[in-house]
């Protein structure tokens, strides 16, 4: 009975902060939230994709068309699940159990905690070795005990502004976004005479499944690393708000910086075999090796504050992830352990790992799977629905959305065990069992030619994608005409 009561009171105090968070929260919050202010994480490390994207031996055509269609095409998914935080008023991975059920959908939820978990651990990681290498480069230390006190300091900002909640993020995340603007901009003024045009046309050309796997690249480091948060903000949007306007600013405005940095990453990295390489060991700080002295403090600050606002975003998503998987911690308490997690994942990287990029790409590759088997599920969930989510039904595992239906789950499974037979992590010794699919399918195997095309992550988020629109419309139109659950019968909110 106490549980009850103190379900209620957490029940009232969520409805209260929801509808004044509703009636405050306009179109221009959702642009720079979910769109410019996404962008600003990338900052710097935008143009290290660049790099990137030419290391899978692929020309700066074929680089920036699967930059194009990978980005802007992974941040339309992310638009497409904003519109399920307007219409239902919750976090993301609470939608998701629609779908999924209130406790079947603890499996999805585990797995976007560990990406919001892991992407907060690269932001941190990169943020550190950033600054390091900058307090090196002004002789002002740069060894191991900087990287200790920046790894501390970073940290312990992230995990601040992570705790403190919405409010304090959409006021940092604005002023982050104008403040690393600006500076990279500045950047890109200043190093511009590091391109060669000769240099970066004469890159040769590389294969279909060279450029397939660049593409999916490209959209499991943008959008897809993102999608299962994507409704954690727009759930402040008024259900009246216009759903093409959500897709269309969370798109655009996530689009649009990743882009134009991208553009100039190839143009550096094509320009330069060297600086190409040593962005693969170290994104940030091999940036630093091109530029004036003078600037360098005003570069590790643009840096360092992008990292940080993608970090901090990241922890509010991962501990409400953390709390829909089932912990019932307050979520100030989640945030916290997402926060130790972050901490001793980036000492790995720092002061472990031989390099970045490696680890990056395995994470990338072993987590994209299951999260587009998730975000395939979920986009047509959203699809077949006519009717807004009923919010009190989403914690109730006796509602309309059910406890643990089978075919999600079982949709979701599959896709994976398919996606990861199809996909290959080289820097995991204890996954080297991935792509055990290529050579019974005639792709070559672990050391052919669809090695690194990292098909599984298109394979799961079709198969689940098309299997939910086969198999869950009879389900869907069932929930649909019961009567919704009444507000009081809602359980704990996140």
């Amino acid at each position: 009975m106490a549980a009850d009561r103190l379900d209620e009171v957490l029940d009232a105090a969520y409805d209260c902060l929801t509808r004044y968070g509703a009636r405050r929260t306009t179109m221009d919050d959702i642009a720079t939230t979910m769109g410019v202010s996404r962008s600003a994480v990338y900052s710097i490390l935008g143009i290290g994709y660049g790099a990137f994207a030419l290391g899978f031996g692929i020309s700066f055509w074929q680089a920036l068309a699967a930059g194009v269609v990978g980005i802007v095409f992974s941040f339309l998914l992310c638009g497409f699940v904003a519109v399920a935080g307007k219409r239902g008023s919750a976090p993301t991975m609470v939608l998701g159990r629609a779908a999924y059920g209130v406790h079947g959908n603890r499996l999805p939820s585990v797995i976007s905690w560990v990406l919001t978990v892991g992407w907060e651990t690269v932001l941190c990681a990169l943020a550190t070795m950033a600054t390091a290498t900058v307090f090196g480069r002004l002789g002002w230390g740069g060894g191991t005990e900087t990287k200790v006190v920046a790894l501390v300091l970073v940290g312990a900002l992230t995990v601040v502004v992570g705790v403190m909640g919405f409010d304090l993020i959409m006021r940092l995340q604005t002023l982050i976004t104008v403040v690393t603007g600006v500076l990279t901009v500045v950047y890109v003024a200043l190093v511009a005479d590091h391109i060669h045009w000769s240099a970066v046309s004469a890159v040769p050309a590389g294969s279909a499944q060279e450029f397939i796997g660049a593409l999916v690249f490209m959209m499991t480091g943008f959008g897809l690393g993102w999608v299962n948060a994507a409704a954690d903000y727009s759930r402040y949007l008024p259900r009246t708000a216009s759903s093409r306007g959500v897709i269309g600013w969370t798109t655009f405005g996530a689009s649009l910086a990743p882009l134009l940095l991208l553009v100039f990453g190839l143009l550096l990295a094509g320009s330069s075999g060297d600086l190409a390489e040593a962005v693969a060991a170290d994104p940030i700080g091999a940036l630093t090796t091109i530029l004036p002295t003078w600037f360098l403090v005003p570069f590790a600050l643009v840096a360092v504050l992008g990292l940080v606002g993608g970090a901090v975003l990241d922890i509010y998503s991962s501990g409400l992830a953390l709390l829909s998987a089932g912990l019932r911690v307050p979520r100030y308490v989640a945030a916290l352990i997402d926060g130790v997690l972050m901490i001793v994942g980036s000492i790995y990287i720092v002061f472990v790992a031989d390099d970045f990029l490696g680890p990056f790409m395995g994470f990338l590759t072993t987590l994209g799977v299951p999260i587009a088997a998730w975000c395939g599920i979920m986009l047509a969930d959203l699809a077949l629905r006519r009717r807004d989510y009923g919010e009190p039904d989403l914690y109730r595992p006796t509602g309309r959305y059910g406890d643990v239906p089978l075919t999600p789950l079982l949709l979701t499974l599959t896709a994976t065990a398919l996606g990861w037979g199809l996909v290959t992590n080289s820097t995991a010794a204890w996954l080297d069992w991935q792509g055990y699919l290529l050579h019974p399918l005639g792709l070559g195997g672990r050391s052919g030619p669809w090695a690194y095309a990292n098909l599984g992550v298109l394979t799961a988020l079709a198969l689940t994608f098309a299997g939910t629109l086969t198999l869950h419309r009879g389900r869907v139109h069932e929930q649909e005409k019961q009567t919704p659950s009444p507000a009081t019968d809602q359980g704990a909110p996140l």
